[in-house]
């Protein structure tokens, strides 16, 4: 393999990741009975925002810091389990973003078993938790705007 090629890769896997941070869906089964997760074009209802500013990065950024092992998918359920289903995230997703976390030193991965392929656990590095705490400034006023406007609909739909 020429190093060239190797760059790209690596380039590629940025790339793949940036673009799986976006990639979080909120499930059919979220959005009502039949009716569709997304609206007109390809925009979540609620998640479209959040997902642009970085929630599923800092979500794993948080999770990778915690007791329980983190590899991809038990991340994948936690962050089911934290949104109650609104934030579903694919594998397609994790693993590139989890590649380009340890490439770019906010994680560390390790092999469950060195001598044959396991699952891969994760945990924060130092610049990992700098990085979360960043991220967390640009995602909870984002956060905060999207629990505002659904207090202000169940406040016009329930009274």
């Amino acid at each position: 393999m020429s190093p060239s090629s190797s760059v790209d890769r690596r380039r590629e896997a940025r790339r793949a990741a940036r673009e799986a941070t976006r990639e979080a869906v909120l499930p059919e089964e979220a959005a009502g009975a039949g009716r569709p997760a997304r609206t007109g074009g390809g925009q979540e209802p609620l998640g479209g925002a959040l997902r642009r500013a970085g929630l599923v990065r800092l979500l794993v950024l948080q999770l990778l810091d915690g007791d329980e092992p983190a590899y991809g998918n038990r991340l994948i359920d936690r962050i089911r389990e934290l949104s109650g289903g609104l934030v579903a995230v694919n594998p397609n997703t994790m693993y590139p973003l989890l590649r380009a976390l340890e490439e770019e030193g906010l994680a560390v991965g390790e092999w469950e078993h060195p001598v044959r392929r396991s699952r891969r656990f994760y945990r924060l590095t130092d610049a990992g938790a700098v990085e979360r705490e960043r991220l967390r400034g640009e995602v909870v006023p984002t956060l905060d705007e999207v629990a505002d406007a659904v207090a202000a609909l169940r406040r016009e739909l329930v009274g």
